[in-house]
């Protein structure tokens, strides 16, 4: 009966790490998306900005 119990824990403990990886991949996306974003608008603005000088 131990092996089984320690097995199902086991089992449980690899699928809550696996869906902590997949949330922290999902996180970690979202905040490359975010920014790139920002990295995009600023750029934007500094073409804007560099237009207006000339």
């Amino acid at each position: 009966m131990y092996s089984y119990e320690y097995d199902l824990a086991v089992d449980r403990l690899r699928s809550l790490r696996a869906e902590a990886d997949a949330e922290a991949r999902a996180r970690r996306l979202r905040a490359a998306r975010r920014w790139a974003r920002r990295a995009e608008y600023a750029t934007r603005r500094a073409a804007r900005a560099s237009a207006a000088v000339r």
